[in-house]
């Protein structure tokens, strides 16, 4: 069967799903919404429909409405041949494309409550006054300007729906994507002068820039994003991880799981990524898990921890291992940390942060019991001028917060599957 012609359309980036294309501002990075003859309808999650709004367009008549979901697996061909970027497929008037990997948790309405619907917008609010002049964030902790801290901030405005200079905080995301490129070396290193150890950074602003090159593809920032990838590919060490510095001395779980998801989201958008890389890194990991199912810091030394254990389950599942024995033994571990029942915890956002992402990716039965829990106890520890304090500062606390606070927002495409 002929495919029918989507004209004035731009690729879509591989792994992108939206729930809710009512309005422009929740399309992110779709351009057929961003086309004149489309308009997008509000439709259920998973499926994302257009009607056309002309007589005239790829031999369908006015009012037909296309369904499309990028899917993966089904173009893997086209995908090659195109840098790895995927054209929306439509294959027949309300036929929508599927992927074969299993989906994320579905929206329901008790995940979002008015309480925490203010929270966020009280914490967007003070973060976006937080912002520098150059953009940067991290100026109130011991960092200084730091291009992680910013990446993060970044995140926590597109979590919201925010591209750089669109939607209510669009110019804080521009200004945020701003200052990381001005601190980008010909080494593809992105680090502030101020930095210590800045593969942390790294792979926080390289995830940043990702997400923000599957929105806009701007050429600056895809260059900018090639040359991060490139850096972090180079400077894996033989046994499959990353450390401090971006040199392949040695490696230990935290940086790893930076760098795993930096270059998961680079392969989204179709930045080249050999297997053999993310392979590596697997094999890093799993050789980092111990018995009780939690993760240790380096392979020769340290005994299971919550944060560490978390971001050891968050990076198999962004390296593509979703279930097994390995996963489920770390999803185990990890709710032996339920809030607020949990153990004592160091590290509490950073923790957080990967868990969230770990049990949402775990499915329905992990993220159910895990989501009202952890949402109920950050909405607690807001102060009432909006921030919540991390152990890298307030900006670094919040951000981190209101990425966890949004993932049932669905609109940082990371977090899909």
């Amino acid at each position: 069967m002929r495919r029918p012609r989507v004209a004035n359309t731009r690729p879509i980036a591989m792994g992108y799903r939206f729930h809710d294309c009512s309005t422009r501002r929740r399309c992110l990075s779709c351009r057929l919404c961003l086309s004149r003859r489309l308009q997008p309808a509000r439709t259920h999650e998973g499926d994302h429909r257009l009607r056309i709004s002309e007589t005239s367009h790829g031999g369908f008549r006015k009012g037909s409405v296309l369904s499309v979901v990028v899917c993966r697996s089904t173009v893997a061909g086209a995908a090659r041949r195109l840098n790895l970027m995927l054209f929306a497929l439509v294959i027949g008037v309300g036929s929508p494309v599927r992927a074969m990997e299993p989906r994320p948790p579905k929206a329901v309405k008790t995940e979002i409550t008015e309480e925490l619907r203010l929270a966020v917008s009280r914490g967007l609010d003070w973060l976006a006054r937080q912002q520098a002049a150059d953009g940067s964030y991290g100026g109130l902790s011991h960092y200084g300007p730091h291009v992680g801290i910013t990446g993060l901030a970044g995140l926590a405005f597109i979590s919201d729906g925010n591209t750089p200079n669109r939607g209510s905080y669009g110019q804080v995301v521009d200004h945020a994507l701003g200052f990381i490129l001005a601190h980008r070396s010909e080494s593809g290193l992105l680090a502030a002068e101020t930095s210590h150890g800045p593969m942390y950074g790294h792979g926080f602003a390289t995830l940043f820039l990702a997400e923000v090159y599957g929105m806009t593809h701007r050429v600056e920032t895809r260059e900018a994003l090639r040359r991060a990838v490139r850096l972090i590919v180079n400077t894996q060490n033989h046994e499959g991880g990353w450390r401090y510095q971006p040199v392949r001395r040695d490696a230990d779980l935290s940086v790893t799981v930076c760098e795993v998801m930096a270059l998961r989201a680079a392969r989204n958008v179709g930045v080249y990524v050999d297997k053999a890389v993310i392979n590596n890194a697997i094999e890093y990991i799993r050789a980092s898990q111990n018995p009780d199912g939690g993760f240790r810091y380096m392979l020769d030394s340290g005994g299971s921890a919550f944060a560490r254990s978390a971001a050891g389950v968050a990076a198999l599942q962004y390296a593509g291992v979703y279930g097994g024995e390995e996963v489920e033994r770390g999803l185990q571990y990890i709710k032996r940390f339920t809030p607020p029942k949990e153990e004592s915890v160091g590290h509490y956002f950073y923790g957080h942060y990967y868990a969230a992402q770990a049990m949402y990716l775990g499915g329905d039965a992990y993220w159910s019991a895990w989501w009202p829990e952890v949402r109920d106890e950050l909405l607690k520890k807001q102060s009432p001028e909006g921030f919540w304090r991390g152990q890298a500062g307030q900006e670094y606390g919040t951000a981190v917060a209101l990425i966890i606070l949004q993932i049932p927002n669905r609109l940082l495409p990371i977090f899909q599957k």
